[in-house]
């Protein structure tokens, strides 16, 4: 007994023969069409017409979903291309801002510089300008760095002043850097006046980075919020008239003071030569014992 062929049922005989007949009936179709074209056009345009009826909804539907999913696909991508500009504009926004920082540090510092040296120009008995390197903020004593030394000229009890005021005094010099007492440290006494009226005053460091004002004449209190502080020149160390603090506080007899020229905003300052010569004898002895004290 022969042996079926692999595959061959009854089912596949019968989409066979349909499929045939299909095949059959579409030739037929097609030529009968042909045939009526010839023969009456006008018969087959309305046919045509009718079949034009019959697949235009189908054609449209199939229009509406290509549509549709071409925009899903170019509205995905659209929003993939939005969010890779936006964090690019984030980048390059950061970068920016990063770069006008820097240039306005640049900016601050050249003119802090520019200022110095104007001072320098015109200050008497200019000794050395240096770059104040770093200063104490959270110890009872306050202290400065100044990238100036024996070098440069720079002796112990020279006053130090910056073009917005006076900073303190020289107390300790190595060869390329020396220790500033600043006028804010409770060791650091500076015969001062009233701006406003000339009144004689002593004021002297708090040690928070305050000054404390007090009169010399006991009685009431002469001073006002705003008022500013400048040196005298008694004692000889400093020269007058150079700006020293604030008034910010008023107190019993006297008032809290900050001192016009901060470390911690200022990049340069100056060495000057004490207003009297024979002071600098006078206010370098008490300097080394300032700054051995705890």
């Amino acid at each position: 007994m022969a042996a079926a062929r692999p595959g061959w049922s009854r089912r596949a005989q019968y989409g066979l023969f349909f499929g045939l007949l299909a095949v059959i009936a579409g030739v037929l179709i097609g030529l009968v069409l042909l045939i009526l074209s010839l023969v009456a056009p006008k018969t087959f345009d309305g046919i045509r017409g009718a079949a034009l009826d019959i697949t235009a909804p189908i054609t449209a539907a199939l229009g509406e979903v290509s549509t549709t999913v071409e925009g899903i696909v170019g509205g995905a991508g659209d929003y993939w291309d939005a969010a890779h500009q936006n964090g690019l504009l984030k980048r390059q926004n950061k970068a920016m801002l990063q770069r006008m920082v820097e240039a306005k540090a640049i900016l601050q510092e050249n003119a802090q510089l520019k200022a110095a040296l104007d001072l320098r120009q015109h200050a008497r008995d200019t000794v050395a300008t240096g770059r104040v390197v770093g200063s104490s903020f959270n110890s009872l004593r306050r202290f400065a760095i100044l990238s100036a030394g024996s070098r440069d000229g720079v002796q112990n009890g020279m006053p130090v002043r910056s073009p917005e005021g006076l900073i303190g005094r020289i107390i300790d010099t190595g060869s390329i850097a020396s220790r500033v007492l600043l006028v804010s440290d409770r060791a650091n006494i500076v015969p001062a006046r009233l701006l406003r009226n000339g009144l004689a005053v002593i004021a002297q460091g708090r040690g928070d980075g305050t000054i404390d004002i007090r009169p010399l004449e006991v009685g009431r209190n002469p001073f006002k919020r705003g008022d500013i502080i400048v040196t005298s020149g008694t004692g000889g160390l400093y020269p007058p008239l150079v700006p020293v603090a604030r008034v910010v506080k008023l107190d019993d007899d006297g008032a809290i003071a900050l001192p016009l020229a901060d470390p911690a905003n200022i990049s340069f300052a100056i060495v000057e030569q004490p207003y009297e010569p024979a002071a600098i004898a006078v206010a370098s002895a008490p300097a080394d014992a300032d700054a051995d004290a705890p």
